[in-house]
C-alpha cells in the first residue's frame, strides 16, 4: 500500500511541475515568440481604434478584450507580474516605478530576483537565443537580464516608437531571437498628457499599429513568420489622464495571439489575468513553470 501511494505522489509531483506545458514539447511547429507590449493600451479604447493590423491578428487569431491587470493598475508591477507569473504579493513588486522589490520576494532564483520567465527559457533551452528591447529603463530591472543575450533600453523620442522599433528589428535579423520582447512606453505618454481616448491617445494608437505591422512584415522578410507566435499585449489602461485603480477602464486590456498553432477569429472566455502571459509563452516552448509560480497557460487560444 505504501509503494502505491509513494508511486501516485510522485506522478502528482510530475504533473505539477509541467502544469504550463505539454509533455509533447509544447506548441508544434513553433520556433519563435514575439512579445509586444504596449504601456497604457486600455481595453475600451479599442472599439474606436484605427489599428488595422491588430485587428486583423484578432481576426486571424485569439484575443480577449478583459485580459485584467493585477492591483494597484500601474505599470512596473503589472509587467513584473506578466514576466514573473505571480503577483505582488509573491514577487513584491507593488509600485508604479518598482526597480527592485517594495517587500521581500517570496523566492529568489538564480539570477537574484524572482523568475521570470527568461530564466525559465534558459534553464529549459541553455542554447536558447532572446532579446529585449524596452523605452523604458524600469522595464530591464523586471527581466533576467544575464539570461538573454540582448537587454537594452532604447530612450523613448518624439517618433513614439519608431527607432525601438528600428532596433528590434535589427535584432530579430542578426540574432533570430526564440524569444524577444520589445515594450513600447506609449500610448501611457499620451493618456497622462490628453487623456485615455484623446485624439492624441489615439493617434498614438494607430502609430504603434504601424510599428507592429512593421515587425510583422520584417519576420516575412526574414523567412520566420510562419513558425512565429505573436503575443500583444498591455500593463493597465487608464481613465481620464491617470490609472492606478479599481475602474475597468484601468484594469482591462486586449490580449492578441497571432501565429503558428493559434486558433483563427477565437474570443478567448476563460478568465485571463496580467500573470498568465509567462506561463502561456512557458507552454508554447515546452518548458516547465516554476512552482511559485500562480498563473496559468491559456491553452485554450490553441488549436
Amino acid at each position: 500500500m505504501n509503494r502505491i501511494i509513494a508511486i501516485l505522489m510522485a506522478a502528482l509531483c510530475a504533473v505539477s511541475s509541467v502544469s504550463c506545458s505539454r509533455t509533447s514539447g509544447g506548441v508544434r511547429g513553433v520556433k519563435h515568440v514575439i512579445l509586444i507590449g504596449l504601456d497604457g493600451m486600455a481595453a475600451d479604447t479599442y472599439a474606436k481604434a484605427d489599428m488595422p493590423t491588430l485587428r486583423s491578428m484578432m481576426e486571424q487569431g485569439a484575443w480577449t478584450l478583459h485580459s485584467r491587470s493585477i492591483l494597484p493598475s500601474s505599470s512596473a508591477c503589472n509587467w513584473a507580474s506578466m514576466f514573473m507569473g505571480a503577483g505582488p504579493e509573491m514577487h513584491g513588486y507593488n509600485t508604479w516605478g518598482s526597480s527592485k522589490p517594495d517587500f521581500p520576494s517570496i523566492e529568489v532564483g538564480p539570477y537574484g530576483i524572482f523568475p521570470a520567465i527568461t530564466g525559465v527559457l534558459r534553464a529549459h533551452d541553455p542554447e536558447m537565443h532572446m532579446c529585449a528591447l524596452y523605452e523604458w529603463p524600469t522595464i530591464g530591472s523586471l527581466i533576467e537580464g544575464e539570461a538573454v543575450d540582448v537587454s537594452r533600453n532604447v530612450p523613448f523620442d518624439d517618433t513614439h516608437g519608431g527607432a525601438i522599433t528600428s532596433e528590434f528589428i535589427k535584432c530579430l535579423d542578426s540574432l533570430r531571437p526564440a524569444f524577444s520582447m520589445v515594450i513600447y512606453d506609449s500610448p501611457d505618454h499620451d493618456g497622462h498628457g490628453s487623456g485615455w481616448g484623446s485624439p492624441q491617445y489615439m493617434s498614438a494608437l494607430h502609430t504603434l499599429d504601424g510599428y507592429i505591422g512593421r515587425i510583422v512584415e520584417a519576420t516575412k522578410q526574414m523567412g520566420i513568420y510562419d513558425d512565429t507566435v505573436f503575443i500583444v499585449t498591455a500593463d493597465h489602461g487608464g481613465t481620464g489622464t491617470r490609472h492606478g485603480g479599481t475602474s475597468m477602464s484601468e484594469m482591462e486590456t486586449p490580449l492578441v495571439l497571432f501565429g503558428k498553432g493559434v486558433k483563427c477569429g477565437h474570443e478567448i472566455t476563460s478568465a485571463v489575468m496580467r500573470y498568465d502571459t509567462a506561463p502561456t509563452i512557458a507552454y508554447i516552448f515546452g518548458a516547465a513553470c516554476p512552482d511559485v509560480w500562480r498563473g496559468k497557460a491559456i491553452r485554450e487560444a490553441f488549436e
